[in-house]
């Protein structure tokens, strides 16, 4: 995809598509309790596989790529008594750690082998009913595996006490979690390291309609073309008291790049405002161990603006799609900043002149496509295997017509 340098036009309206977190979540608990309509769900690739999934029979299940869905389906097929699941995928999600879900699982008494390699997919998971109540697990883990076991228990015969053993990694995507299961009925809590979800086997849920709002992963793109165009954007749905905790895009915007949001309440709308004479900041230091999904993002906006960086919490960029800090590292050469990297944190040395036929590898992850996109308004650049998008946000380059002009 070869992307021209081009100006970002004002005052343009993008519609996004449901959140992919949320849709899945609720596709979950759509098929364990079957009381729930389900709105505005996302037209992503992995929520696509996830429906598709649940909707067979099959013995065999491929999630090809869709992470969320291997571990949401690993603790789903766990409790289907007596069925026997192989649950498999592409070659990077072969790579991608699960051990420490399956663990949990186990030692609440579920029969679940490794088929090739320990500690990965693909699993061989042979359901039954759980009556174990209390499960330890490693605090610093991918929000996902928490959510997983959460999704599933308030089916359980006792309900479920999970104790997050060390600090706690992602907390507002377990909040987030915890928040729809509220909203089902599912009652729950959260103090300390200690979360209980009560049984709901002995009571009957209400039927509720959900309007999934729109995706603040996939909202973070079009801030950064805010922040690098300096015009007004328009996004559609969203709201103003969100459970995403990538919502902490609006704010992390406003310091760091002068990006005001303004919330249409009626509309469900955001605005992102430029801030006039905005001055920007002589070094960004920021901990997004709550935000990860949007590291990348911020990133390629500081590159552009040459605005010194320094991002912490990104434990778990790792075992994502790719190792997305060493994908940084390589890909924001080509913009000119030189950056440092350790397990969890990325630090820009120094900014130079950009590459010329600058050509970004996208290591068959969405996001490396979309965060290096707004690029664009600096310099031409190629966005190799474009394709990618479709993961999470498959309108995007569509959406990018509507903004951009030559």
């Amino acid at each position: 995809m070869k992307l021209e340098k081009s100006k970002l036009k004002g005052n343009k309206t993008i519609q996004i598509s449901g959140s992919k977190s949320i849709s899945n979540r609720l596709l979950i608990l759509e098929s364990l309790f079957s009381s729930i309509k389900i709105g505005n769900l996302s037209n992503s690739q992995d929520t696509q596989l996830l429906k598709k999934a649940l909707s067979e029979n099959s013995e065999i299940v491929d999630i090809h790529h869709a992470g969320t869905a291997m571990r949401f389906l690993t603790s789903y097929y766990s409790i289907q008594e007596e069925k026997t699941t192989i649950l498999t995928g592409s070659g990077r999600m072969k790579e991608r750690p699960i051990k420490n879900l399956v663990a949990a699982l186990q030692n609440l008494g579920v029969q679940i082998e490794y088929l090739e390699n320990e500690g990965f997919p693909p699993l061989k998971i042979t359901g039954r009913k759980i009556t174990e109540t209390k499960v330890d697990v490693p605090a610093n883990i991918s929000s996902q595996f928490i959510t997983s076991l959460l999704l599933i228990a308030g089916k359980l015969e006792n309900g479920l006490e999970i104790n997050l053993v060390g600090e706690v990694t992602s907390r507002s995507y377990i909040e987030m979690t915890l928040d729809i299961l509220t909203k089902f009925g599912i009652k729950n809590s959260f103090v300390g390291n200690t979360i209980k979800v009560e049984s709901t086997i002995n009571h009957q849920l209400p039927t509720i309609n959900y309007e999934v709002e729109s995706d603040w992963s996939s909202a973070s793109y079009f801030y950064s073309f805010a922040a690098l165009g300096r015009k007004t954007i328009h996004l559609k749905s969203f709201y103003h008291e969100s459970t995403q905790g990538d919502s902490a895009i609006a704010d992390i915007y406003e310091t760091f790049f002068g990006i005001k949001t303004i919330f249409t309440e009626d509309e469900h709308k955001l605005t992102l405002q430029p801030i006039e004479n905005f001055q920007f900041p002589e070094k960004i230091i920021l901990d997004m161990n709550n935000c990860p999904d949007i590291a990348q993002t911020l990133c390629v906006t500081a590159a552009a603006l040459k605005i010194p960086f320094e991002i912490s919490g990104l434990d778990t960029l790792r075992v994502k799609e790719t190792d997305r800090l060493l994908a940084l590292f390589n890909e924001l050469q080509k913009l000119g900043a030189e950056t440092e990297i350790t397990d969890s944190t990325i630090k820009s040395i120094s900014f130079n002149e950009p590459q010329d036929n600058i050509s970004i590898k996208t290591y068959q992850d969405h996001r490396m496509a979309m965060s290096f996109a707004p690029f664009c308004l600096i310099k031409e650049l190629n966005i190799e295997d474009e394709n990618v998008v479709e993961k999470s946000y498959p309108m995007f380059w569509e959406d990018l017509k509507i903004l951009l002009e030559k």
